[in-house]
């Protein structure tokens, strides 16, 4: 197997630059940035190349420069592939709320690109068994279906308010565009938007209602959690209408066993 240190040795020789080449191309990183973590000492460097040393995040990117190289490639060379943060992010729980940006580090996605011939979108399946291949697809051709007025967020695993609709360990596609609470008359609570909001205390979903200055945030029916009466806009801001979500279900504690929010407020 070829070694980190190898595949920019090569690198470098494909280019054509020698050791001090680069020995003066990142001193002049360094001058510019007026950091000298940037610079690769000529010694270094050859460590890096072949005793297996692992260049800092300040050096391996004065490497991806100079050397003309995604960082993101030089990376995976090392063992972290920015691709894998999907997959990783369950190491973690986050008790609040919060909008979900790590994502954005990915360049390739992996989705189904061929579905069983018999497939119905019609009727309920098991989609697991009707993909036939999955493949990793660049993003940038998924670039037509992507829409700036979007963002993602995350529910908390203490984050009752819209339980059980929405259970906590949720991710959320937010529509930035729809954050005017729109009132109305609503059949079923499918029908009644959902709204990502932003308080003093972090992010909630919940429904919500305008009283003049304050808004009304409302939980649903079966969630432990109270109303709030808050400030409208200084104390919460309404993100956006959530138009999405992703679940799993079964992972999350019982509702009744959340202390309820310290947060108050009430109109005056």
């Amino acid at each position: 197997m070829v070694s980190p240190g190898q595949h920019l040795r090569t690198l470098r020789e494909q280019l054509g630059l020698t050791m001090r080449d680069v020995e003066i191309a990142s001193a002049a990183l360094a001058a510019k940035h007026g950091n000298d973590d940037f610079s690769v000492p000529l010694s270094r460097l050859s460590d890096i190349e072949t005793k297996g040393i692992v260049p800092s995040i300040f050096r391996l990117y004065s490497l991806a420069v100079i050397y003309r190289c995604d960082l993101r490639d030089l990376l995976s060379w090392y063992g972290i592939d920015l691709n894998e943060v999907a997959s990783d992010l369950n190491v973690a729980s986050p008790p609040k709320s919060h909008r979900a940006d790590t994502l954005q580090s990915a360049t390739n996605v992996r989705i189904p690109v061929r579905l069983d011939p018999g497939f119905d979108a019609r009727k309920t399946a098991n989609l697991g068994r009707m993909v036939e291949q999955w493949g990793l697809v660049p993003l940038a051709y998924l670039a037509e279906f992507a829409h700036a007025s979007f963002t993602y967020g995350y529910i908390g695993t203490e984050d009752f308010s819209m339980y059980p609709l929405l259970p906590p360990g949720s991710f959320i596609q937010i529509d930035e565009t729809k954050n005017k609470v729109v009132q109305g008359v609503w059949h079923s609570e499918y029908e009644r938007p959902i709204y990502f909001v932003e308080t003093r205390a972090g992010h909630t979903c919940c429904w919500c209602t305008i009283r003049g200055d304050h808004i009304v945030l409302q939980p649903h029916p079966l969630s432990p959690l109270q109303i709030r009466v808050l400030r409208h806009p200084q104390d919460a801001e309404v993100i956006g209408q959530v138009v999405g979500v992703a679940m799993r279900l079964g992972e999350w504690r019982a509702a009744d066993s959340v202390p309820e929010p310290k947060e108050r407020a009430a109109l005056n």
